[in-house]
């Protein structure tokens, strides 16, 4: 008979944490509650390191992060009712961005579910739109297949959540006659097709004018340096999305920058100027093309992608190449692109419509900070970043040598992503530098996650950018309200550098661009946990900047409406 350490008979909860073990979790986060109960008892027996966050939200975006800064898959743990529910955002997002996770949620015994029993609450319902698969487990000899079938779904293709409901009984149940957890095989995504890819080569070496758009999908499919060596030997300009920053090395020749909303001049214009794009690993996400009728209208298309529904879905492809983007990438290595003119052409674009630091008066100028942050923090840094004005500042100025070093909602743009998701990222790279770049609104929103990063000493250092408002609508507001502001004044923000101090951890603030020098050396010095409160100007906005439903030609530098009050930003006239 299968027993657990204390010698009792081995019940459902306690053949799921050794099945985690065989799958190769080491960690993960939750928060207990009457339902998961026996789960929690099981993980007094186990190897798992189990860490208690003080939201469920906390958790799920901790797992999230854990998954992006590792690749491995993060695994969250909450009770039924308001446990599950509080998890769904952290799902959501995962969902969105492909990050691979399973969730583990408690639920009612089986006789009681559909009775509205006591924090019941239908979670494989709720969250059958977010998730790639889901399971409310009936019996304790379904957990061999339903685990197996979990962490394969999560892992393959394009990753994402899954999520096992499991009723109390189901876990106390015994478990003694099931056998030891065997992991699924993982199948890899089928190769390109050989014809497609000579249609590729092709198009390829009679485009003049060519841009190589490069996202998320790049990393997800661990085609980092596949990417790198086809973009090197093409000599194609390189645009990257906001998820594919740090697939090429920022001081690249060919790179251009990030495209799209708030992406460069340089990389905007050599994309609506092209006439082929090579997509690799990207969607055309809205806040990528701007007015998608409009964008890159002279342009060919030839899209490589591990998730074929993405092909032609908002654009259609002249040449689709489904398939595992690393083996389509090495077989294009090596074609060189005839666009010598082109390249030397977005080059001077790039010099020329560069970003400048050298912004006027005594205020923390944002992009500069973040500039010199990438400057002296280890080359191997991963930031963390919330949703806001900080985000596209970060985008904008920060500097990543792998897409993993770079954590943020993309497709979700979920407000208080940050904390946890650089707590989790800290778990996954202890020895690494984790630095959260957050604004006052977004903080707010998960700041009692510092009694986590408190309690487990976790060196997270966090950088919080405070403009006593909800910056990116106020901005939006000016812009595109007619300065009707409404609901976006956070001026009785607390002292965030008290409140820090608080959980015990150290913390200063600093208002001068004088400071910053001093700040972040203090900052990175620090051995534990840190915060820099950083005030800066409620006024200042993000530029370049593209209008909602407009083409990415047609970007903003200033308000138009009042230019003589925004700070000098980095794009020359």
């Amino acid at each position: 008979m299968n027993t657990s350490a204390h010698g009792a008979p081995r019940n459902g909860a306690r053949w799921l944490t050794q099945a985690l073990e065989a799958e190769g979790v080491e960690t993960l986060f939750g928060y207990p509650g009457g339902t998961i109960m026996p789960f929690y008892d099981a993980l007094v027996d186990s190897t798992l390191k189990h860490i208690l966050v003080r939201h469920e939200q906390g958790a799920a975006l901790a797992a999230n992060g854990y998954a992006r800064a590792s690749g491995k898959v993060g695994v969250c743990v909450a009770t039924s009712g308001p446990g599950a529910s509080n998890l769904v955002t952290g799902i959501a997002d995962a969902m969105l961005d492909s990050v691979p996770m399973v969730c583990l949620t408690g639920q009612v015994a089986t006789p009681l579910l559909g009775t509205d029993a006591f924090q019941e609450l239908d979670v494989f319902g709720m969250t059958l739109p977010i998730v790639k698969h889901s399971w409310l487990v009936r019996s304790v000899d379904d957990l061999p297949q339903v685990v197996a079938e979990a962490f394969r779904i999560a892992r393959e293709g394009r990753p994402g959540p899954v999520l096992i409901d499991l009723p109390k009984d189901v876990q106390q149940a015994d478990a003694s006659h099931l056998p030891d957890h065997v992991p699924a095989v993982v199948e890899p995504v089928p190769a390109p097709e050989a014809e497609r890819l000579t249609a590729a080569i092709e198009l390829i070496a009679a485009a003049g004018k060519p841009v190589i758009y490069g996202g998320g999908g790049i990393g997800l499919a661990e085609a980092v340096e596949d990417f790198r060596r086809f973009v090197e030997t093409s000599g194609i300009p390189t645009v990257l999305t906001l998820r594919g920053l740090g697939a090429l090395p920022p001081n690249h020749p060919q790179y251009l920058g990030m495209l799209g909303m708030h992406g460069t001049r340089a990389a905007n214009m050599a994309v609506q100027e092209s006439d082929l794009l090579i997509v690799v690993g990207a969607r055309f996400d809205d806040r990528a093309t701007g007015k998608l009728a409009e964008f890159a209208p002279f342009a060919r298309v030839i899209h490589l992608d591990a998730d074929a529904y993405e092909i032609s879905k908002l654009r259609s492809a002249d040449i689709a190449i489904p398939g595992n983007v690393a083996t389509g990438l090495q077989q294009l290595t090596g074609i060189r692109g005839n666009c010598n003119a082109w390249r030397a052409r977005c080059a001077a674009n790039r010099e020329k419509f560069s970003a400048r630091y050298d912004a006027p008066g005594d205020h923390v100028y944002a992009p500069a900070l973040l500039k010199r942050l990438s400057e002296v923090a280890p080359a191997d840094t991963v930031i963390a970043c919330d949703v806001g004005q900080h985000q596209m500042w970060v985008a904008q100025h920060c500097r990543f040598n792998h897409p993993r070093n770079h954590l943020t909602s993309g497709a979700l743009g979920t407000m208080g992503f940050g904390l946890p998701a650089a707590m989790g990222a800290q778990f996954a790279c202890p020895q690494r530098t984790v630095v959260l770049v957050s604004g006052d609104g977004s903080f707010m929103m998960n700041v009692q996650e510092l009694a986590t990063i408190a309690r487990c000493r976790l060196p997270v250092k966090i950088i919080l950018l405070d403009n006593s408002s909800l910056g990116m609508v106020r901005q939006w507001q000016e812009l595109f309200f007619a300065e009707r502001y409404s609901e976006i004044d956070l001026s009785d923000n607390p002292d965030f550098a008290a409140l820090t101090r608080v959980f015990g951890i150290p913390a200063q603030r600093i208002s001068r661009r004088s400071e910053v020098e001093d700040g972040l050396a203090a900052l990175l010095d620090q051995s534990g946990p840190a915060l820099l409160h950083v005030a800066i100007d409620a006024r200042a906005n993000v530029w370049p900047l593209v209008p909602p439903n407009n083409a990415n030609s047609t970007m903003l530098d200033s308000n138009p409406a009042h230019p003589t009050q925004e700070t000098p930003h980095a794009i020359p006239a």
